[in-house]
């Protein structure tokens, strides 16, 4: 559904400047062009029904907090992580735990937090209902201040001082 909806955003530009996309981006996007219109409306059905078990949720609970990523984050180029012990593409599989989220427009802010002896961050979703933006903005200042997220200069070669 999201690349239908990308598709549909980009396709003036792609008729005229496709060289200007990522190949892979812009593959994903002629793909969703194509996408027969059942699909689509089945899609929007489940998340109707997806976004409403999200805000009954939300009733009971101002923030959710949920992993961004299955894994630290990869390295700029990187095409492969290792997840659950097997070799996947990072590009297909990063978004796992994002997706679901954004699928359904709900605000989120995303945080780093650095585990013991890593290299690089995994990400955290803050997770609000919609129109409470400003309360997911409100705990990530509040997590950066007590120091439990943040930049930090570790990773190889950098300095940690």
């Amino acid at each position: 559904m999201t690349a239908a909806e990308g598709a549909n955003l980009h396709m003036p530009n792609l008729r005229v400047r496709a060289e200007d996309y990522d190949p892979a981006t812009r593959a994903r996007f002629l793909a969703g062009a194509l996408l027969p219109g059942q699909f689509l409306l089945q899609a929007q059905r489940f998340r109707a029904r997806y976004l409403a078990q999200a805000l009954e949720l939300l009733k009971h609970y101002d923030v959710l907090l949920a992993p961004a990523t299955p894994c630290t984050a990869p390295l700029i180029g990187q095409a492969t992580m290792k997840l659950g012990g097997e070799e996947i593409p990072v590009r297909a599989n990063l978004g796992l735990y994002t997706q679901p989220i954004s699928f359904i427009g709900l605000p989120v802010a995303t945080v780093p937090i650095w585990l013991p002896g890593a290299e690089l961050p995994i990400g955290v979703q803050i997770i609000t209902a919609p129109w409470r933006e400003a309360l997911a903005l409100q705990v990530a200042y509040q997590l950066e201040r007590t120091g439990i997220v943040g930049y930090r200069p570790h990773a190889r070669g950098a300095s940690t001082n």
